[in-house]
Order: structure tokens, then C-alpha cells, then sequence
């Protein structure tokens, strides 16, 4: 190999000494040996999302699994052998209690720097070496022999390796700070769809906006929407964007994305203006509806139905409450067919189904602005998220050989 091959694309100021090529055993001793504690914390393959630790419990010696085996030690790293694409690795820096960990994980001690060495397993390039070594199909599968003769490239200065373990840290760090904030954002939206909208059998919501006291009254769906099937042969406007009924509104998410243009051509996909609702008839007992709340029309399958809300003031107010467990409920109950083949709620049976809302317009109006204003920071956080989860896959590809 080349010495210019040894080098990662983008690099430290300062350092310019190439990389030396060594099997990962050679900088790591795997699986030390050592005596469990009479009573300690027990981590098992579950316990490790991403790079968190997300749960553990205490176990004692005598009725621990016998899986317990891997006593931890600060700066110790475990990877998780078993399915290593999800890159659940965990670096151990915690000082009280002690820590046992499954043998679903090979237990690393580094005579590198140690978040050097995290971020080095987190590049898909390395993932992709280990997964060529594993054995088995649905659960892959690399012991810890075969672990220790992978080939890695690692600068030998300590400075280096500091360096670049900093700024992953720091990076770790920040996601981590964005992803707690976004789960706090939909742990908040989804009580708020809870309590701000009558559960099964009652006439208000368990809370509501100052100055709204009169019950809720019961209306058919059928007298406040209406069924919109516009063609795109029927629609003159340029560009159309379009979803399929694979990749459209599911319970994951309602954003429109700009993902292909439709030609008007295309009379099989139907049109969706600002404000009007599209639905997944085969899926809408799962929460797959949703709305266009961008400027622009967009064009979804002609699986889709449509239909638009008399008063579009109103439409944040039942975005949110059509994804309610009481609206799940009732949809649930509308739909025919068996599992096997998906259940429907048709446009007919839907105009049928009686929803509790408010008499007063202005509650409706405060209610779907304060909904719409959760999604809108849902939305920043997920997509500051996704933005320096991007960066940190970019930064993994071109900081390691």
C-alpha cells in the first residue's frame, strides 16, 4: 500500500505522519479476565442503544444469567457481536456500582485513546469488515478471535488519537442533546394528545385553554368534510410533487417531501391543496393521515382519499386529533376486512363516525395553533438531529482510513 493510502481525506492541523496498519488485538486486550462482585448492574444486548446505555438492573453472583460474565472497568469498550450493523457499542466511564455485561458484547481495553477507538468501530467501513467476518444470516455474528484479527489504521502519536476522540465526543454529545430534546418534544405531543382532546364516553378534555367551559358536542365527520378527488390532468399548476402509498403518510410522519415530479399526464394520482387532508384507507386505524401544511400542491396515489375540512382555520385542530388514541379507537372499530388482508375504513363509513368537538370555533382554532407550533419544533429538532447525525457519518467516512 501506498504511503499516501495511509493517510485519512481530512485530518488535524499539525499532524502529517501516516497511519500505521494493525490487527485490532494488537491494541486491545479482549475479554479480560476477572471475579464478579457478590451484587452488581447487569447490562444485556438490550441495554445498549447507539452509544447509550438506556437500562440495567441488579443482579447478584449466584442468580445472575450465566451470559453475565464481562466485568467492566473505566474505559473499557463493548461491542456488540451479535447484529453489529446496529452499532449498539458502548464506552464504560462510570465510577460507582459495578457493572456486568453480557458475553453478546467483546469486551475491548484499549492502549488507545478510547473514544478514538469508539468512533473507530462506529465507520462503516469497519462495520462492513466485521459483517463480511460474521457468520449466520438473521442474527450475524463475530466472536472474539475473529474480532481481534481485523485490520484497523490508527495514528500511533497519543495527540492524534486525543484529537479526534474530543471531536467525536463533543459531536456524540451534541446528537445526544437533540435527540433527548426531540423524545421530550413527542413524549410532551403525545400527552397533549391525550388530555387536550375527550377521551371514549366523556365531553371535554381533561385540559383545556382559559375561557372554554361548555361541553363538547358530538358531530358526524360527514358534515365537516368534504371528498376531493381531483386528477392531476384536471390541474393546471407546475410542478407536482408526488408520494406513493408505500412512502406517503404513515404513523412515522405527515410531512409532505419533494420527492419526485408527477407529469399531468399521470391522471391516476390525485392533487392535494394547502390545508386539505389525505388518508390511508387501509392504514387509517394506525394514524395514516395527514395534511398539507406546506404552499405547494402535491400529488399523492390515486390509493389515497382526499378531502378538505369546512373551515380551513381548523385543520391543525384535527391533524391532532385524528392521530388521538380515542380517534384510533374509533377508526379501529370502522374498519372491515381481516389483518391478513389490511382492514378499511371507507370515505362512506368515515363520513358516518361521530367525533366530540368544541361549539366554540376559537377553541378549535387554539387548539389545532398550538398542536401545529409542537410540530413545527418536533420538526426543527428532528431535522437539526438528522442534520448532525449526517455530519458525523461524513466526519467517520473521511477522519479514518
Amino acid at each position: 500500500m501506498q504511503e499516501k493510502a495511509r493517510v485519512p481525506a481530512i485530518r488535524f492541523a499539525g499532524f502529517t505522519d501516516a497511519w500505521e496498519q494493525r490487527k485490532l488485538g494488537e491494541i486491545v486486550e479482549f475479554n479480560p479476565k476477572a471475579e464478579l462482585p457478590s451484587e452488581f448492574e447487569y447490562v444485556d444486548l438490550e441495554s445498549v442503544v447507539g452509544t447509550e446505555m438506556v437500562s440495567h438492573r441488579t443482579e447478584n453472583r449466584q442468580t445472575a444469567p450465566s451470559r453475565a460474565q464481562r466485568l467492566a472497568k473505566w474505559g473499557d469498550l463493548f461491542y456488540q457481536t451479535v447484529r453489529p450493523y446496529q452499532k449498539n457499542n458502548f464506552l464504560f466511564e462510570i465510577a460507582e456500582k459495578y457493572y456486568v455485561f453480557s458475553t453478546g458484547y467483546a469486551q475491548m481495553r484499549p492502549c488507545v485513546d478510547g473514544y478514538f477507538l469508539m468512533s473507530l468501530v462506529q465507520n462503516e467501513r469497519f462495520v462492513k469488515v466485521v459483517l463480511d467476518n460474521c457468520t449466520g444470516t438473521s442474527y450475524p455474528a463475530i466472536n472474539a478471535n475473529d474480532l481481534a484479527l481485523t485490520e484497523i489504521f490508527y495514528p500511533v502519536g497519543t495527540a492524534e488519537q486525543q484529537k479526534i476522540g474530543i471531536f467525536f465526543r463533543s459531536l456524540d454529545h451534541l446528537i445526544t442533546l437533540h435527540q433527548r430534546k426531540y423524545s421530550r418534544l413527542c413524549n410532551v405531543k403525545k400527552s397533549m394528545l391525550e388530555k387536550m382532546f375527550p377521551k371514549d364516553g366523556a365531553s371535554v378534555p381533561v385540559i383545556r385553554f382559559a375561557g372554554f367551559t361548555d361541553a363538547w358536542e358530538q358531530r358526524k365527520l360527514g358534515e365537516i368534510l368534504q371528498e376531493r378527488n381531483t386528477r392531476t390532468s384536471d390541474f393546471e399548476s407546475n410542478p407536482l410533487y408526488s408520494l406513493t402509498i408505500e412512502s406517503g403518510v404513515t404513523p412515522k410522519t405527515d410531512r409532505y417531501e419533494r420527492s419526485s415530479l408527477v407529469t399531468k399526464t399521470e391522471d391516476l394520482f390525485k392533487v392535494v391543496k394547502p390545508n386539505e387532508f389525505v388518508t390511508n384507507p387501509m392504514n387509517l386505524r394506525f394514524g395514516a393521515l395527514g395534511y398539507n401544511k406546506s404552499t405547494f400542491v402535491v400529488s399523492v396515489s390515486g390509493y389515497y382519499d382526499v378531502f378538505s375540512i369546512d373551515d380551513d382555520k381548523c385543520s391543525g385542530f384535527w391533524n391532532s386529533y385524528f392521530k388521538t388514541p380515542t380517534a384510533m379507537n374509533i377508526f379501529d372499530n370502522a374498519a372491515t376486512g381481516s389483518l391478513i388482508e389490511k382492514r378499511r375504513v371507507k370515505y362512506s363509513t368515515l363520513q358516518q363516525l361521530v367525533f366530540c368537538m368544541p361549539r366554540d370555533l376559537s377553541e378549535k382554532i387554539k387548539i389545532g395553533k398550538c398542536m401545529d407550533t409542537l410540530d413545527h419544533l418536533i420538526t426543527l429538532h428532528q431535522r437539526k438531529l438528522e442534520r448532525l447525525q449526517n455530519i458525523k457519518k461524513s466526519c467517520l467516512e473521511k477522519m479514518f482510513i
